[in-house]
């Protein structure tokens, strides 16, 4: 956790940046995930809240998977894909949920953004961008947005609520996995605002029929080793069915690690999962 008084200059610093700009960019992974859709649309109302800044969110991929696809519609988003962007038309440009040269983002290599909010590993090419908060420890990034929302005396309407709330459990799965004190008060915070019913559709969003057609690809490449399994999903139209295979084969009983590859785009892309918390055991 953060001292309050380190948050606070954070926070300063932050939206003395925000203010005095016209608009601003917000660059989300090419396949967004709820952690990244969440902090995205928390950002756009710190942004219209201090600074009274329009906000764009921007992606270079696809919405895959039928609970991404959901908290989109909910939220009533009109995402831009990084193609049809200029990005010289925006004073600022921020980057939630990633950074620079990760490989999962189609920020242009020459853009070297304003602002960035992630719990991934710091990057070295991160060190270029005038504003970070990046906090590895964090289960979440839609927590540090909480957190700041917060100490911004903004008031979360139920939709914001509920996706940062789907989104915090989602990456920790409910709090199972790489959980901080933080993500725990957040959701107790978050929780009595978030539309439940929504919340149940979220997770329950519906899937098209190539979903079962690439599911049943997974499971007839699967092959085991000793308490893992690997599967190939050959060429995929939806590039988040990938990451999807691996979390659902690592519910096999006696599994610890999975993963799933497959190609998307002209790329190779590999999906690892362990239920494992110490990644040096074995079993």
């Amino acid at each position: 956790m953060v001292s309050r008084t380190k948050a606070q200059l954070k926070f300063e610093r932050f939206a003395s940046i925000l203010k005095g700009s016209k608009n601003l960019l917000v660059v989300m992974q090419d396949n967004p995930d709820p952690d990244a859709i969440a902090t995205a649309v928390a950002l756009r109302k710190l942004a219209n809240n201090i600074a009274n800044i329009p906000c764009s969110i921007s992606h270079g991929g696809t919405i895959g998977r039928g609970e991404n696809r959901a908290l989109v519609r909910y939220l009533a988003l009109n995402l831009h894909h990084c193609d049809q962007i200029d990005f010289s038309k925006f004073d600022l440009i921020a980057m939630v949920d990633t950074q620079p040269h990760t490989g999962n983002n189609s920020l242009p290599a020459d853009v070297v953004p304003d602002i960035i909010f992630d719990h991934h590993p710091f990057r070295r090419a991160s060190r270029e961008v005038q504003f970070t908060d990046i906090r590895s420890k964090y289960g979440a990034t839609s927590t540090i947005l909480f957190e700041y929302l917060t100490d911004a005396n903004i008031e979360i309407d139920v939709p914001l609520a509920t996706a940062l709330l789907y989104a915090i459990r989602s990456d920790t799965q409910d709090l199972g996995r790489e959980a901080t004190r933080s993500d725990i008060e957040a959701i107790g915070l978050l929780y009595p605002l978030a539309n439940k019913r929504m919340l149940g559709e979220i997770q329950r969003g519906e899937v098209q029929k190539e979903y079962f057609q690439m599911l049943a690809e997974a499971l007839k490449n699967a092959k085991v080793y000793q308490g893992c399994i690997i599967t190939a999903l050959g060429q995929a139209e939806n590039p988040d069915m990938i990451a999807e295979v691996a979390d659902l084969l690592l519910r096999e009983e006696q599994t610890y690690w999975t993963m799933c590859y497959g190609f998307a785009n002209g790329k190779l892309l590999i999906s690892i999962r362990t239920c494992l918390m110490d990644k040096g055991l074995t079993k």
